[in-house]
């Protein structure tokens, strides 16, 4: 699925990358532990997270990820931003829930990583 019609299925707010939103996403993999990311090696997956800090962009691009979706309304720093740019890695704010967001993107043919 491309990152644009993923964005509007979750009401979500893109902050950076927009030229990245016709890139697709297979997988998807939801954590609050940068540690457990770390452990995935897998192509073309999105970042579900609740950690709205720098770690989360740096363990994005230590790992590929093409893609964070920041929930439970959790707001991304200018820091965020620049980093994530430098990256192109898209960045996303929603209010859903992680369980809610996650549910969706299941429903919407997004793979789980395991």
């Amino acid at each position: 699925m491309r990152i644009g019609e993923l964005v509007k299925h979750i009401d979500g707010k893109v902050l950076c990358c927009e030229e990245c939103l016709d890139s697709e996403v297979v997988y998807a993999f939801a954590s609050d532990l940068m540690s457990d990311v770390l452990t995935v090696k897998c192509e073309n997956f999105l970042l579900i997270t609740g950690l709205s800090n720098i770690q989360a962009v740096r363990t994005a691009e230590m790992s590929d990820i093409q893609v964070i979706v920041f929930v439970r309304n959790k707001r991304v720093s200018e820091d965020m931003i620049r980093l994530a740019r430098e990256n192109s890695i898209v960045l996303v704010e929603c209010s859903c829930t992680m369980f809610k967001v996650s549910g969706i993107l299941y429903g919407l043919g997004i793979k789980a990583v395991y």
